[in-house]
């Protein structure tokens, strides 16, 4: 009976021993519109900078129809500004992070990958 028990604490042992596979978190960007392409999670912080302050509209738009996904007016700041992108309900994987001023002048582009 015991020779019965130690196999079955083996064998429970080494099953429940796996290795778990973890993703890393994206690396931090100084400024996502320096890169030419990056993927982004859910609720992470995106950072870039800017020469002028003022009120900007952040525009996600598909690659592959430019469908416009999201559209924001914000207020930024001369210098770095931080922002949390929200992702999770957005359907498309390949999309165009945009900058433009209140004139719809197109001031700073990116594509950016969709992890959800």
């Amino acid at each position: 009976m015991k020779k019965i028990l130690f196999i079955l604490f083996c064998m429970f042992s080494i099953t429940s021993c796996y290795k778990e596979n973890i993703e890393p978190l994206p690396k931090p960007v100084d400024d996502i519109f320096k890169e030419t392409e990056i993927s982004v999670l859910n609720d992470q912080d995106i950072s870039f900078n800017l020469e002028q302050g003022g009120t900007f509209i952040l525009k996600l738009v598909d690659i592959q129809t430019q469908q416009v996904i999201s559209k924001e007016m914000i207020e930024l700041i001369n210098g770095k500004n931080t922002i949390k992108i929200f992702t999770k309900s957005i359907q498309s994987t390949y999309l165009y992070l945009v900058l433009e001023d209140l004139n719809k002048n197109e001031l700073k582009k990116t594509k950016v990958i969709i992890n959800n």
